[in-house]
């Protein structure tokens, strides 16, 4: 029962946002890009609390923080951090760029910003390109944002080397930038002043032990060479980078391991970045090949995922985020090849994040599982921390963790609050 009221809560204060503009308890305003999501998520009203009935911001976000509380770790989100006890010294406007609505994810961030906007009482706009892969646009609206002189921005950066300049400008003018999602790895000095991301590598490992166990048995018993696919939404983002890395170096790890050779094959970044795989292609035991689609779209990646499934050595494949999660499954209507049983020969498609379609392919047994983010709580998190650095304070950085989910755990208190349709 508890489970359904933090489903519920949670439905509730996802349609109150979207319908009120992506954020009204925060004072934030989204880019006209995320109307799409506002449109797929408007059927659940008629289960959730209607916007217009919705409680006032300081009761909603205290609300949405109950429900949030039952992220793994975070029962109280802020005990034990530096953001606690926090209060704004000012009514603060701050201003966040995404890398776009395209995906449910940003909702979901966007969500846990006007918890935090909430308890602090700051306001702030969010924005973002219409894809992940316009990444002009996006520095022209972090230039904007900067010209605008706000109390501080968050970033969410769709390709770090792009908006090196625009943070010296960000420090030149004495806005702190904290970034989110995603780090800035050459950022000038002192431009960025904290970031709240998963930990990519450490949630890619988590992929690849689990896709492991799946497939073990069958490269164990491998008369020939059997492959296993990724497929990237880029090659650019610090995030995408270390997720796809943390994913193959473990694979290679593992596969070693157990005494069998591995090469990499595919995208030459990911091909020159990893480490510890055998260089023979020819004669590998195991064949990893990564893919990354022209742009980030779910029919570009869905062309990439077709090429990988149709051959048939391959034994398994990894989507590293929403968008090329979702193409995998795209594909496969095609092809029909995913499933949970490797020793029957079902190709294991293990995603990233999460959404309606791939939580419904979980659950149905076509997807054998996801790693899942929290963006709820790193938009939380973000807030506070652009906070803390209006206030004058020093910030640190705040890694928070991937977690697996599958049809046996995808309804835990611990999971489904983070699993954002």
């Amino acid at each position: 029962m508890k489970k359904k009221v933090v489903s519920v809560l949670l439905s509730a204060a996802m349609v109150a946002s979207l319908l009120a503009g992506c954020g009204s308890s925060g004072g934030s305003s989204a880019a006209s890009s995320s109307a799409p999501a506002a449109s797929e998520a408007a059927p659940a009203a008629s289960e959730a609390a209607p916007a217009s009935e919705a409680a006032p911001a300081s009761e909603a976000a205290s609300t949405e923080a109950a429900a949030a509380g039952a992220h793994a770790g975070d029962d109280d989100k802020l005990t034990g951090t530096e953001f606690e006890g926090l209060k704004a010294n000012e009514a603060y406007n701050f201003a966040v760029v995404v890398k776009s609505f395209q995906s449910t994810y940003w909702q979901a961030a966007i969500k846990g910003m006007d918890m935090a906007a909430g308890e602090l009482g700051v306001t702030y706009d969010a924005q973002g390109p219409n894809s992940e892969s316009d990444i002009a646009d996006q520095v022209n609206m972090l230039n904007s944002a900067i010209t605008g002189g706000p109390a501080g921005i968050g970033l969410a950066a769709c390709d770090t080397t792009s908006v090196l300049d625009s943070l010296q400008d960000a420090k030149d003018a004495n806005v702190p930038v904290v970034c989110f999602d995603t780090g800035v790895a050459d950022a000038p000095d002192g431009s960025v002043v904290a970031t709240v991301a998963t930990d990519n590598t450490q949630a890619g490992e988590v992929a690849a032990e689990h896709m492991y166990e799946a497939v073990k048995d069958v490269i164990a018993s491998a008369e020939g060479q059997v492959r296993i696919g990724e497929v990237n939404q880029d090659a650019t983002a610090l995030n995408i980078q270390q997720r796809g890395l943390g994913f193959i170096n473990k694979m290679i790890e593992l596969v070693k391991a157990d005494g069998k050779t591995v090469a990499v094959t595919g995208n030459e970044f990911y091909v020159n970045a990893a480490e510890g795989a055998d260089g023979d292609e020819s004669s590998a035991d195991v064949i990893i090949e990564v893919a990354v689609p022209a742009q980030t779209t779910v029919e570009l990646c869905t062309t990439e995922a077709s090429t990988i499934l149709s051959k048939e050595d391959c034994i398994a494949i990894f989507g590293s985020n929403q968008t090329s999660a979702e193409g995998l499954l795209a594909a496969n209507s095609n092809l029909n090849l995913l499933g949970s049983d490797a020793a029957g020969g079902d190709v294991i498609g293990v995603g990233f994040d999460a959404g309606s379609v791939i939580k419904g392919a979980i659950a149905d047994g076509t997807m054998y599982g996801a790693v899942t983010q929290s963006p709820l709580m790193m938009g939380y998190y973000m807030i506070y921390a652009l906070t803390k650095a209006a206030n004058g304070d020093s910030v640190t950085d705040l890694p928070t963790d991937g977690y697996w989910y599958n049809a046996e755990n995808m309804n835990d208190a611990e999971i489904a609050p983070n699993l954002y349709d």
